[in-house]
């Protein structure tokens, strides 16, 4: 999963020959899982037609302040659209567009928009070779990084004037390459590791039946893409679900017993900083295992069970500086136990989770959460969605590591 997935990007066109360009970055774009509206200025469009942009980005191409042949026309509004963009791309930014940039020039759409916008601003310059050497060019450049904008390389080749050298635009793979890293270098949680685990344990009966319960691992699902939004390095231990995850900083560890995820837990643990435990572990277990199917011969059946080791518990025990977080799910009582979970498995935070609120609990896409510290200060959330609930968690761990 790209780090632009989700992303509102504002792609600002310039009247450069590497316009034509710009048909690939938006399909990349959109290939990414990104948002993308496209603001052109009036020359961009002798290099590449306003439909051709919109059909690829899905979305009306702004390239004027109004229509001037509709009397009616909505004026287009560059400071909504400077306020939607996460991320501001100008490509191709040709040597008078910079240069308006540097003076406040706003003689057209998307230099008042450039002038809007309160998100990162990158700048794909693309200019002949002698252009991009000109002092003026070059103090365009260093002005433009002064006020924050980021500057994506341009490269080296053949050249629409014939010459060969500096000044071609990135390739539109590389912009989206340069993106994403420059990105994923800025999340705070870059460099952490955390582990996360999610979903039931199936205890089993016989080769053919189980003890389970009704998780669907999505609370630990959308915490494990949470956290590897903001840069973290996932190891995600799941018990049997349906779900399925792709993100490059995700690692999928699948088990399906207590046992099983207590060995997978303890082989990450101790390189791990922050450990979120959001599985639904089996309390019991069948103390013996038939080794074929038990049949269906006399009326009643009589299991006996026996306590499965506390994978919380024991990495309490174990933490050496890790932040660990437990999940309490109660019908009565509901902070006293949480509390009580605190002191007993040496948590930093526990999670509770009440099934008198509706909406919360297994079986759901919200949860209502409230949080409570090691110093057994509580804070309740709101009913929301949980992968909502699941950037509410990662919060407390920027909140723990100052980022």
């Amino acid at each position: 999963m790209s780090v632009l997935r989700g992303k509102k990007i504002l792609l600002g066109i310039s009247g450069g020959i590497a316009a034509y360009k710009t048909a690939t970055l938006v399909r990349l774009f959109i290939k990414a899982g990104a948002h993308v509206q496209v603001v052109m200025t009036p020359a961009s469009k002798d290099f590449i037609t306003p439909l051709t942009l919109s059909t690829l980005s899905k979305n009306p191409v702004h390239s004027s302040f109004y229509n001037d042949e509709d009397e009616n026309a909505v004026w287009n509004n560059h400071v909504e659209l400077g306020l939607w963009a996460d991320l501001f791309v100008i490509a191709p930014a040709t040597a008078n567009t910079m240069s308006k940039m540097v003076t406040g020039n706003s003689d057209n759409l998307l230099i008042a928009t450039y002038l809007s916008a309160k998100c990162p601003v990158y700048v794909a310059p693309a200019m002949d070779l002698d252009m991009y050497r000109h002092p003026s060019t070059q103090d365009s450049f260093a002005k433009l990084e002064a006020f924050g904008n980021v500057i994506i390389p341009a490269e080296s080749g053949e050249l629409a004037s014939g010459l060969y050298g500096e000044g071609r635009m990135a390739e539109p793979e590389h912009i989206v390459a340069f993106l994403e890293k420059d990105i994923e270098g800025k999340l705070p949680l870059r460099g952490k590791k955390i582990l996360v685990t999610a979903g039931p344990t199936y205890e089993p009966i016989d080769p053919v039946r189980f003890i389970g319960n009704h998780s669907s691992g999505k609370m630990g699902y959308d915490i494990a893409v949470a956290a590897a939004n903001q840069g973290a390095d996932v190891v995600l231990v799941s018990g049997p679900t349906h779900l399925t995850i792709n993100h490059t900083n995700v690692k999928l560890v699948r088990v399906t017993s207590s046992s099983e995820m207590y060995t997978a837990c303890h082989d990450y643990f101790d390189g791990v900083d922050v450990a979120i435990a959001a599985a639904a572990v089996a309390d019991y277990r069948p103390k013996h295992v038939a080794d074929q199917k038990i049949k269906k011969n006399d009326s009643n059946l009589v299991l006996e069970l026996e306590k499965t080791t506390d994978i919380l518990a024991s990495m309490g025990e174990k933490k050496n500086g890790q932040f660990l977080i437990g999940f309490a799910l109660e019908t009565e009582n509901e902070i006293e136990h949480a509390k009580a979970k605190i002191r007993k498995k040496n948590l930093d935070l526990i999670v509770l989770n009440s099934l008198n609120d509706a909406g919360a609990g297994f079986g759901h896409d919200t949860n209502k959460v409230t949080f409570i510290n090691s110093r057994f200060e509580e804070e309740p959330l709101a009913l929301k969605p949980k992968e909502e609930v699941a950037k509410d968690i990662i919060n407390k761990i920027k909140e723990h590591y100052n980022v």
